[in-house]
């Protein structure tokens, strides 16, 4: 983003904030994620770095820790530390997700319990949503959560819950029996990962990343009552608070892959000399990265709109933008880092370089946390006002 663009458009503390993380992510490097990535080490040593210094928790009510300030700014984080290569996907997860949920809608000593550890770092939270049989259709989740005496009795199965080796603990979505219609409605619960009857085992992923994939199994856990975040009636608005956080911060996952390609792509073709001059002198190659450029910028632009919006409390606005944000930037990545890996040719798949692992990233922005036809799905339907397809 341009000087005169960063002005106008975010305030001197998320300027400081942008360049500060950036200074961060520059002592890491790409060179250590994919060091811990390839390793199936956490990225242990940045995420404390990270923490103490604030910008986990940056989001985070201030009277737990926080930083007091919004999605707008956790999303300045992820893209700045993806930007330098060090794209912390648990940064969705943990601060994004798991803290917004519990700060909006936990109880008060639920609040005290997690969130200092999660805005300092010292804590970590995964989250549990997609099931093999639902997809993304949350209606028809099957974990279920059933009253025995004071307690409750959780059982069910997930998939593709990021993380929970690193984490504490993990914030299931499940479904329980409402007293007065027999209907199944849905409710979060926070599982600490040692409860009994709590078994999770690793996916075999092709993914370059710290965070490793795992399929979870619940028989039978019991929890205590204040397993159950906030009010039981409470519907799907607990879910929902997640929701657009989680989209916003996917579309900043994939502007930091995408910005670390443009720019290593640039560098590559303002320097490679194959005959008279550099490669990046040629339009075949100079036009592709240009458009690139156009497309990342457009896809930040409407990142910044869906936190704005979010943090304003505009729910339903937020929800479009979030929506459309994810979609954008998922776009935008994919064709970046393709057009990065073509303008290296070769070196695009070497090791030194960085590239070729971040075409299997790119695809998470794309599937995840809902994919990009379930977007196009609610733009035509909400957006456009098109008869339901689904």
């Amino acid at each position: 983003m341009s000087a005169i663009g960063s002005q106008l458009l975010e305030t001197p503390e998320r300027r400081a904030l942008r360049s500060a993380v950036a200074g961060l992510g520059a002592r890491y490097g790409s060179a250590y994620y994919l060091a811990r990535a390839r390793a199936h080490r956490p990225a242990d040593e940045l995420w404390a770095e990270a923490g103490k210094a604030g910008y986990l928790g940056v989001n985070l009510p201030a009277e737990y820790g926080g930083g007091g300030g919004g999605i707008a700014d956790l999303a300045i984080v992820l893209e700045e530390l993806g930007t330098a290569g060090c794209p912390l996907l648990l940064l969705i997860v943990s601060p994004a997700i798991c803290g917004t949920v519990l700060a909006r809608y936990g109880t008060g000593e639920q609040k005290r319990r997690w969130l200092p550890g999660l805005a300092d770092g010292s804590r970590r939270m995964a989250f549990g949503i997609t099931e093999p049989d639902a997809g993304s259709n949350a209606h028809r989740i099957s974990t279920v959560a059933r009253r025995d005496g004071a307690d409750w009795l959780l059982t069910g199965r997930k998939v593709f819950v990021s993380g929970i080796d690193q984490c504490d603990a993990v914030l299931f979505v499940a479904r329980t029996e409402d007293a007065r219609t027999g209907r199944l409605k849905p409710a979060l619960f926070v599982v600490p990962r040692d409860t009994p009857g709590f078994e999770y085992r690793p996916i075999p992923m092709e993914l370059v990343a710290p965070e490793r994939q795992f399929q979870v199994f619940l028989d039978d856990v019991r929890l205590p009552a204040d397993a159950l975040v906030g009010d039981e009636d409470a519907g799907l608005l607990p879910l929902f608070a997640g929701l657009n956080p989680e989209r916003i911060m996917t579309a900043a996952f994939s502007l930091g892959l995408a910005r670390q390609a443009l720019g290593t792509a640039v560098e590559y073709a303002r320097t490679r000399t194959v005959w008279s001059t550099p490669i990046g002198a040629h339009q075949g190659l100079a036009h592709p990265l240009a458009q690139c450029a156009v497309e990342v910028e457009l896809a930040r632009l409407m990142t910044q709109k869906a936190a704005l919006l979010y943090d304003a409390g505009e729910d339903a606005a937020a929800g479009e933008a979030a929506n459309m944000a994810k979609y954008a930037a998922g776009e935008a990545a994919a064709r970046t880092v393709d057009q990065a890996v073509q303008t290296l040719g070769g070196n695009g798949l070497t090791q030194e370089y960085g590239l070729a692992a971040l075409l299997a990233a790119t695809r998470v922005g794309r599937v995840a946390p809902v994919s990009r036809e379930m977007v196009l799905n609610y733009v035509a339907q909400h957006t456009l006002g098109l008869p339901r397809s689904y």
